[in-house]
């Protein structure tokens, strides 16, 4: 055989055909890979084995067909082919021992270009799967006996590629329903292109076994290979937490919604909802968003807390395994309670237009203790009040007072420690009765 050089640049000038090709002597169909337009090749061929496989080319013209062949130096080093048998159009070579290689086929001026893999080269080998002594949190790590190494092939110019075998690592692991509110086992599965004898992928959250399945050519043969590991314990933890806090429907409370927080007291309930292997649980507060000063431990996955002193307090939910050795720090929720206020409105008409300044109510925020006590001109109580939510409507005894001035006496509590001691003048306004008229009510 002799050998003949063919340069880059005629290569290049030559036209591509979409060639006819077709394997015989073997009842295993060839599979067929379609390489990125890049490599210059127009198919990858993978066949089970070469013995006794032969390749056919069926011509599309009566020009001449002449055969090359070529390795990993690529095409600009191509051998032509010798014991080409021609049929009419049909031109036959004999695959047996030429293992993996390139053929360039050549018809007039156009140029056919594939790659041809003898896959007994590369035979899937499954023996066993174990785990190695020490494991990561975040990460399995198997150990792989057998062979699954790596299907090369090389471009018009030279350039090594590698085939994907697609061999499956699947296992369980757990994902979190946003739906449920809970995490629920799934199948979680990872791809290999060749296996090393260490395998790594994304550590499970509940124990499982792992199953090396493959490759995509055995399946395609109808030989696929399968094997699994003993069961593995798992260390990895996880959590998704969340917090909801109570909303007061006070109209006379000045809120901040936005976020954690605002008007003291501020009811939150924290919720985490962990994997299977964190076995500490625990909510910590502190003063400081490094954590460096934890003034509350909660040692569990849900609590409720009333924060009711000024400033930000700092809220994040820890979990670990067993051992201590893996954990899991979830995001830091900042509850912010303000400053407090206290007003106090000087004038209201009771029993006028409904809901519209028809009671008697300050406006505040953040008051953790609250007394009010409204008198009229001859000193006698006419309303006491015991939250800064509640309101006076005008009455007393079931009736509604005469308009005048009233007076108040307030003592509160902000969460900033501020004390209020407050009083002053509540002026009840003439209203419309129910005739129309304008009236003054009488005790």
């Amino acid at each position: 055989m002799r050998a003949f050089f063919i340069s880059i640049i005629t290569l290049m000038m030559c036209g591509t055909i979409n060639a006819a090709i077709s394997f015989s002597g073997t009842n295993l169909k060839a599979i067929s890979e379609k390489p990125e337009a890049s490599t210059g090749l127009k198919d990858i061929f993978v066949l089970h084995n070469l013995n006794g496989v032969q390749m056919t080319y069926t011509a599309t013209t009566t020009s001449p067909v002449t055969w090359y062949k070529y390795s990993n130096l690529g095409g600009g080093y191509a051998q032509e082919v010798a014991g080409v048998k021609q049929n009419g159009k049909n031109y036959t070579i004999n695959l047996t021992g030429s293992g993996d290689m390139g053929y360039i086929i050549e018809e007039g001026n156009n140029r056919y270009y594939c790659w041809v893999v003898d896959y007994s080269l590369h035979q899937l080998q499954l023996s066993s799967l174990g785990f190695t002594a020490q494991q990561e949190c975040d990460v399995a790590e198997l150990i792989f006996t057998g062979n699954a190494d790596r299907i090369i092939y090389y471009t018009i110019n030279g350039q090594a590629k590698e085939l994907d075998r697609d061999v499956k690592l699947s296992y369980y692991t757990l994902q979190y329903d946003e739906s449920s509110e809970s995490y629920d086992q799934v199948v979680a599965e990872k791809s290999f292109a060749y296996l090393n004898s260490t395998l790594r992928t994304t550590a499970p959250f509940c124990d499982t076994e792992f199953t090396l399945s493959g490759d995509k050519y055995l399946k395609q043969w109808n030989e696929y290979s399968v094997i699994s590991s003993e069961r593995f314990t798992t260390n990895a933890v996880e959590a998704k937490t969340s917090a909801t806090q109570t909303l007061r429907e006070n109209d006379n409370e000045q809120k901040d919604e936005t976020a954690l927080g605002g008007s003291a007291p501020c009811e939150i309930e924290f919720k985490a909802i962990c994997t299977d292997a964190a076995i500490f649980q625990e909510w910590q507060m502190s003063d400081d968003s490094e954590f460096e000063n934890i003034t509350m431990r909660i040692n569990e996955a849900i609590t409720t807390y009333t924060f009711r002193e000024y400033g930000t307090t700092y809220v994040r939910f820890v979990a670990s395994n067993a051992s201590g050795t893996c954990n899991y720090y979830s995001d830091t929720y900042e509850v912010f309670i303000g400053e407090s206020r206290l007003e106090c409105p000087n004038a209201f008409s009771p029993d006028a237009t409904e809901g519209v300044n028809d009671e008697w109510k300050v406006s505040y925020k953040s008051l953790i203790s609250f007394e009010c006590h409204i008198f009229n001109r001859w000193g006698i109580k006419v309303a006491e009040l015991t939250d800064p939510s509640q309101g006076w409507d005008g009455k007393h005894n079931g009736k509604f007072v005469p308009s005048g001035v009233y007076y108040y006496v307030i003592k509160a509590e902000g969460s900033d420690g501020k004390k209020y001691n407050l009083s002053g003048d509540i002026n009840i306004i003439k209203y419309k009765g129910a005739t129309g008229t304008t009236t003054t009510p009488t005790e």
